[in-house]
């Protein structure tokens, strides 16, 4: 299943920047191993925001929920979740 997923973060203002700086990079890493997996298929910045709109491809809502959860930056992120599905008018057969 494919899922439009935005999420914006909100770190606190006070968390030191070395916290910070670590949560971000391990972030990165688990983020940069879904994409290679096919999991994160795509990943777009959000101009002038922290934020990103993403596409998920899961087996399911379940699995997409424990995807999200493993985030390191989960607990600061407000997130959004669209279901998506095939268009009829769409020349793309695999949704790519």
């Amino acid at each position: 299943m494919l899922f439009i997923v935005d999420m914006e973060v909100c770190l606190p203002p006070d968390m030191p920047e070395a916290d910070a700086t670590a949560l971000k990079a391990r972030e990165r890493e688990i983020a940069q191993g879904l994409q290679h997996r096919g999991v994160w298929r795509h990943l777009w910045r959000v101009a002038g925001k922290y934020a990103n709109v993403s596409v998920f491809d899961v087996v399911d809502n379940a699995q997409l929920h424990d995807v999200l959860m493993s985030l390191p930056l989960f607990p600061y992120m407000n997130i959004s979740v669209r279901p998506l599905c095939r268009h009829p008018s769409s020349i793309h057969e695999d949704d790519r």
